[in-house]
């Protein structure tokens, strides 16, 4: 694991050797010793924003700087590869709010994104429950929605897709379920490689089966492969949350797994009352042969 640290901060470092230059997010993935794919979810996880975002927030700090020490917009401009004065003056107030010039004057207030460095934190506080399974091919069945990434906060569209669902359709996809997960489901998929706020993705209301789909519901086929699977049991929604979070910071990079392109499916079951339940995480792995081992 202390290795895993060393690589990705040397993913870092890489970002700031020049930062007027767009670092490749595939040459990160090869400081870090991993695909590109599981590099990019991964970064989001334990980051809580895309690496494109961040790498353009470190650019534009940067930029910043100079336009505080008497840089002149188009300079600057030029410099950080925006087409013009004018699409980087757009950029620096979507993330100051402020315009270079109104920069400037004294007592503004502007944002910066702090270089990230990943530590080793040993702790061990956390049982995480977990198992790997090899699964044989199966069949989500249900419906399903583009919506949009959010990374903090509730998604209404969600949330507005959930409500609009006829409450006998769990019913009727309960009768279809027929092997793991159990029960119903909401399944993400088909998430934008970039993983930028405000991408999309399809949201699944959906059971896990081996039958084919009744005319009328959505069907998305889901090939044989390993998946890791989290279970925990506490306070709603608190308890779903850590799982998530424990899932990218702690067991990610201590296993010699990777995620995976494909579904990622969570089963949950409340009590009455809504504030305490169980949950099961499934998220699709194959084995790191590029990382390192754990240690």
């Amino acid at each position: 694991m202390e290795a895993t640290v060393q690589e990705w901060n040397r993913a870092m470092a890489i970002i700031e050797q020049d930062l007027a230059a767009t670092a490749e997010v595939s040459e990160l993935a090869k400081a870090a010793l991993t695909s590109e794919y599981h590099f990019r979810r991964m970064f989001s996880s334990l980051a809580g924003i895309p690496i494109s975002e961040y790498i353009r927030r470190r650019r534009l700090t940067a930029a910043t700087a100079e336009i505080l020490g008497g840089a002149t917009v188009l300079e600057v401009a030029v410099r950080y590869g925006y087409g013009s004065a004018e699409a980087f003056t757009r950029a620096f107030k979507a993330m100051h709010g402020l315009t270079p010039s109104e920069a400037r004057r004294p007592g503004a207030v502007l944002h910066s994104q702090p270089q990230l460095r990943f530590h080793l934190r040993v702790e061990g506080n956390t049982d995480m429950k977990h198992r790997i399974v090899d699964k044989g091919a199966f069949h989500l069945i249900g419906l399903k929605a583009r919506v949009p990434l959010v990374h903090s906060g509730p998604n209404q569209a969600i949330i507005d897709f959930q409500r609009s669902l006829d409450p006998a359709l769990t019913a009727r996809l309960l009768e279809l379920a027929d092997t793991d997960p159990s029960g119903p489901l909401s399944v993400t998929d088909n998430i934008n490689e970039q993983r930028t706020e405000g991408s999309e993705l399809d949201y699944w209301h959906a059971v896990a089966s081996t039958k084919a789909a009744p005319e009328g519901l959505d069907s998305l086929g889901v090939p044989a492969g390993q998946w890791v699977v989290f279970e925990a049991e506490g306070k709603f929604p608190e308890v779903l949350q850590s799982m998530w979070a424990d899932a990218a910071t702690e067991w990610f990079p201590a296993n010699p797994y990777r995620w995976a392109p494909g579904p990622e499916m969570l089963s949950v079951q409340v009590e009455a009352g809504g504030t305490h339940g169980r949950g099961q995480l499934w998220i699709p792995v194959e084995r790191d042969t590029a990382g390192s081992a754990p240690a």
